[in-house]
């Protein structure tokens, strides 16, 4: 089974990319930021909220890199990044308590054995919601250019061979296997935090616009 939730276009790119950020520090430390403007974004087309505060019927890259402006107070950069989900949820949080925003942030820590992490994405998934994802450090070079980085996930694809999501970073995307991903080997794990707005969302359930 494939499982993919539709997702949106900026000029042309898939999503957002934290590469158009308008500070330069900005842009090599924002992925915690990207992530969460991201999710706004999708809240905004699918659920009708008001997080993001430009046209959200025509996404631009100038508005998109603003509103990460916008975000910029609530998920700086730091000397070691956005490291823990804690730091996370906390910032991501006083941005939607903020604007009132009736939507739940939920830990879901990288030390938590796989089948309790495949069962909750897939759950977090079917109810039409994407995951914002931390991979710290990782022992397979195959996720070298996803270490120390916030990305999301939105869409699973059940194979014979295992479990693969769909991530996406830098306005591309690419069919990563889950167990892979999620066992890194190292002590010190990353994780993902759910995102639930209030409302279901319009989703979908096809191979389409996808690669492997």
């Amino acid at each position: 089974m494939k499982k993919e939730l539709d997702y949106f276009y900026i000029e042309g790119s898939y999503g957002g990319n934290q590469e158009w950020f308008n500070d330069f520090f900005f842009r090599l430390g924002g992925c915690g930021a990207e992530t969460a403007c991201e999710l706004c974004i999708f809240s905004d087309k699918y659920f009708k909220t008001k997080l993001y505060p430009f046209d959200i019927e025509n996404l631009t890259k100038k508005d998109y890199s603003s509103f990460a402006d916008i975000m910029r107070p609530f998920l700086h950069p730091r000397f070691s990044g956005i490291d823990k989900l804690s730091i996370y949820t906390e910032g991501f949080s006083r941005f939607l308590e903020e604007r009132n925003a009736d939507i739940m942030l939920t830990e879901f820590d990288g030390n938590r054995e796989y089948s309790e992490a495949e069962k909750e994405l897939k759950n977090q998934i079917d109810k039409g919601f994407p995951v914002s994802f931390l991979c710290l450090n990782h022992c397979d070079k195959r996720f070298k250019e996803y270490e120390w980085h916030w990305f999301i996930i939105n869409g699973y694809d059940e194979r014979e061979t295992g479990l693969f999501v769909k991530a996406v970073t830098y306005s591309e995307y690419e069919w990563l296997d889950f167990q892979r991903l999620w066992n890194t080997g190292k002590e010190r794990k990353g994780g993902m935090v759910f995102f639930s707005p209030s409302e279901k969302p319009k989703t979908r359930n096809s191979g389409l616009g996808t690669r492997n």
